[in-house]
């Protein structure tokens, strides 16, 4: 579109060609992120689609977008909107026939080689953070022995999902979150016997007839260790990927070992490692000396993972998630819910390269280590 003086649409997307996703290290006109050009008179309004609200660059580029055009003459006011498209992850299909949840366009498994490494904690926080930005975002409690979504989110006993008229469960909201854990369905106290076949039956009718509708990430919290959880939840929905939550020590690499191999057996994608627990920073932005740091980036340097980063202790984090809403949600200006989103910026950007690399539009991404 022309305006009436001066510049041109043409112009105008030349100049927004020095604008380059760090991520992908190609420009935005390139990529097919600018949608639209408008100019009235000698102002310019540009319309960016990112490839996911959880951008963690999407304020950099409206700044560098805005620089770009306002640099060329004659050029008066300039208007940079930014919006979104998630894209389906690879290889998910969207009929119903082969995939229970079509309506979902990524599956993202948490998991870890043990327990005790705060794996639904990552989870929960990661799961609010994508909401938050924006992303229609559900999260999955898979880990049936140990149901930690009710307490975390504050779902009191006596709130139950309900069927509605297409007998579809439908899943509780927090805070524009869409929850479902067996925690929801069975007594609270009660102790959870289960055999393979009912722990896989559970698992499939959490994803087929529970009405999640359309999710840009569907964020599904796993027991710790390899098991017919896994097994049955690889076998039911093509998995996007899976993040793996460890703790600082060096002794935790040989369970990240085993959360790797298991994934590589289920040709389930490493999206990243996470290591929670890492030792605190003062306010002098030392690191107090506590449990210690850098198992997460060695065991990510060994594998040839995606290191997404480090969660410090913040003694806020299960503080929160023991008052029924997590951190990032009940104080977003803590440091430590800041670092959440962070690593669920990280972790969509992760998502995005793999996507365009699966369709041709970006190289293969390699190890980055995001401190």
């Amino acid at each position: 579109m022309f305006g009436k003086k001066g510049v041109t649409a043409e112009q105008v997307r030349d100049a927004l060609r020095v604008v380059i996703d760090p991520d992908l290290h190609r420009d935005i006109v390139t990529l097919g992120f600018v949608k639209d050009i408008a100019i009235q008179g000698a102002d310019v309004a540009v319309t960016i689609e990112l490839t996911t609200p959880a951008c963690p660059v999407k304020d950099r580029l409206r700044r560098e977008a805005e620089a770009a055009v306002q640099g060329l003459p004659g050029v008066g006011a300039v208007s940079i909107t930014m919006t979104a498209q998630v894209r389906r992850g690879p290889g998910a299909p969207a009929e119903p026939a082969a995939n229970p949840i079509p309506g979902v366009r990524n599956t993202i498994a948490v998991t870890s080689g043990k327990g005790g490494v705060g794996k639904s904690t990552v989870a929960a926080n990661l799961a609010m953070a994508l909401a938050q930005s924006g992303a229609a975002t559900g999260l999955l409690d898979a880990d049936v022995y140990g149901p930690s979504v009710p307490t975390m989110f504050g779902v009191p006993a006596e709130e139950k999902p309900y069927v509605n008229e297409r007998q579809l469960i439908e899943p509780i909201e927090r805070e524009g979150l869409k929850l479902m854990s067996i925690g929801f369905l069975v007594e609270r106290d009660a102790a959870m016997i289960m055999r393979g076949p009912m722990l896989a039956k559970y698992v499939q009718d959490a994803l087929a007839r529970v009405d999640w509708g359309e999710l840009d990430y569907l964020v599904i919290d796993l027991p710790p260790g390899t098991g017919d959880v896994q097994l049955t939840l690889s076998q039911t929905i093509p998995l996007t990927g899976a993040v793996v939550v460890t703790t600082p020590q060096q002794v935790a690499l040989a369970d990240v070992r085993r959360a790797v191999t298991m994934c590589e057996k289920l040709n389930v994608p490493i999206l990243g490692i996470v290591e929670n627990m890492s030792d605190p920073v003062g306010p002098d932005g030392q690191r107090q000396p506590m449990f210690g740091h850098g198992g997460g980036r060695a065991a990510a340097a060994e594998w040839g993972c995606y290191f997404l980063g480090e969660v410090h202790l913040d003694p806020r984090v299960p503080v929160s998630g023991d008052a029924g809403l997590p951190l990032v949600a009940a104080q977003p200006e803590a440091p430590g819910a800041a670092r959440f989103v962070e690593l669920a910026g990280a972790l969509a950007s992760r998502l995005s390269v793999l996507h365009l690399a699966s369709e041709g539009q970006a190289a293969t991404p390699t190890l980055r280590i995001v401190d």
